[in-house]
């Protein structure tokens, strides 16, 4: 469905991509994370968790940039992992005023289990399209996320 605007004809062509655009990604989105609740587990705590697993421990800024949330969820994300016992927080020893969180034990066994069926499911849903059309895709969604935004 795009969409029903009846303005200008670039508006209606960037405002049906768009469309387009978020409802593919929540529909791929959401038959991906689907084995995330037999873990018990939302999508940024799984993304905090893949994000140490695979850059070692973080600070809170840095954990917030890379699953593109709030400094204000990011720190209640990581307050209910640390109580699940999946991560800790260390403070750093060259800026005491950081917090370096990182994997414990429980935390790196979790998400080595369960980050190969992640992976298997985006790749069954992104099979759909040939390498050259993921790399095209690859492309298009990185010059749009590294776009610049106009008035801010």
């Amino acid at each position: 469905m795009g969409t029903h605007y009846k303005g200008l004809p670039a508006v209606r062509q960037a405002l049906d991509a768009y469309i387009k655009l978020i409802r593919a990604s929540e529909s791929v989105t959401s038959r991906v994370i689907r084995h995330l609740d037999d873990d018990g587990l939302t999508v940024s705590q799984f993304g905090v968790l893949e994000a140490l697993f695979h850059l070692g421990p973080l600070s809170q800024r840095e954990l917030a940039q890379k699953i593109l949330k709030s400094g204000g969820n990011v720190t209640m994300v990581i307050d209910n992992l640390e109580k699940q016992g999946w991560v800790k927080r260390k403070r750093d020893e060259k800026d005491r005023r950081l917090y370096r969180i990182s994997l414990t034990s429980g935390g790196s066994r979790l998400i080595k289990r369960i980050f190969p069926r992640h992976a298997e499911k985006i790749t069954a849903q992104m099979n759909v399209l040939t390498k050259e059309e993921l790399q095209e895709l690859g492309h298009l969604c990185r010059k749009l996320g590294l776009q610049q935004a106009e008035g801010s």
